[in-house]
């Protein structure tokens, strides 16, 4: 550090020190009051507790289901498309290139935005409208299972 040289005021923040005797201000019962459950080591009630009454996460109705076997597909724009530099366009490349972050169950072509280039795209699921815009442009939206 030279002379002169400007850095910032950091305060330290001491950790409270309990039962270090009354004139700490924390000591005997060292903030937890005369007895009851929250004086007690482990004391405490759990997250949700209502002190006996019906918590609300048990009164508020269920409503729904999660389908354990549904597909989560990353969504690809054409105008994300548009960004490749390659003509043959896959999830790796699309990964490769920085321009989705992660494929999930695989990849879905949507028709949102411009394409000016001719592109061979593998994808696992096309909207007619992205596929319709690929294909005039000269280019082909071939489909791939998933693995």
């Amino acid at each position: 550090m030279k002379l002169g040289e400007l850095k910032p005021n950091v305060k330290k923040v001491t950790k409270k020190r309990l039962g270090r005797g009354i004139g700490s201000g924390l000591g005997k019962t060292s903030g937890r009051g005369h007895k009851g459950q929250k004086a007690r080591s482990g004391g405490g009630v759990r997250l949700g507790f209502e002190g006996g009454q019906t918590p609300l996460y048990r009164k508020l109705p269920k409503r729904g289901f999660t389908n354990i076997h549904a597909k989560k597909y990353t969504e690809v724009t054409l105008a994300m498309l548009e960004k490749s530099q390659e003509n043959e366009v896959t999830a790796e490349s699309l990964l490769k290139q920085g321009i989705i972050s992660r494929i999930n169950d695989g990849i879905v072509i949507i028709g949102t935005g411009t394409l000016n280039k001719k592109l061979n795209v593998k994808a696992n699921r096309f909207t007619k409208s992205a596929k319709e815009k690929i294909e005039a442009l000269g280019g082909k939206a071939e489909v791939i299972e998933i693995v």
